[in-house]
């Protein structure tokens, strides 16, 4: 049994100038799949990131490093670099809860008798099989329970 692997693309980039120049993290994404996927989609971003920092950027280069890939950007003054890391997650305190499978209840068989009209299953020696009701997004019964009820005429 294969476990699919989420990969999580993290951009650290240089913010600030001068003595104030200082780096800061964030995970811009989620990738599920492949490390090769998420390589490649991390690549596609780092090629269209456009920095911050230099506002008049005189060179600019994208290399390829180990997990990831560094952009350098050269300013008038100063180099600004931005790292692009692929990491597998491990763990994540805010990750949505993963949803329950939904078990749906066998069909009946399409050849078994018919109840008599008036008696109930549990008399019959049988278990009482409550009908499935159809429900919208919110939770609520589409069709009303007292619909078509013959003792309500």
């Amino acid at each position: 049994m294969s476990t699919v692997t989420t990969w999580g693309l993290v951009v650290e980039t240089t913010m600030g100038a001068g003595e104030r120049k200082h780096t800061e993290a964030q995970v811009v994404a989620h990738v599920t799949g492949s490390r090769a996927e998420a390589l490649a989609q991390l690549e596609r971003r780092a090629r269209h990131h456009v920095p911050m920092h230099p506002m008049s950027p005189k060179r600019r280069r994208l290399l390829r490093a180990g997990d990831g890939f560094l952009l350098v950007v050269d300013g008038a003054w100063q180099s600004f670099v931005t790292r692009f890391t692929v990491a597998e997650l491990l763990e994540d305190s805010a990750a949505p809860p993963v949803p329950e499978p939904v078990v749906e209840a066998p069909a009946p068989l399409p050849d078994a008798p018919a109840a008599p009209p008036g008696e109930p299953a549990e008399q019959r020696g049988e278990p009482a099989v409550e009908p499935t009701v159809e429900l919208d997004e919110d939770g609520v019964p589409v069709r009303p329970a007292w619909l078509g009820r013959a003792d309500l005429t």
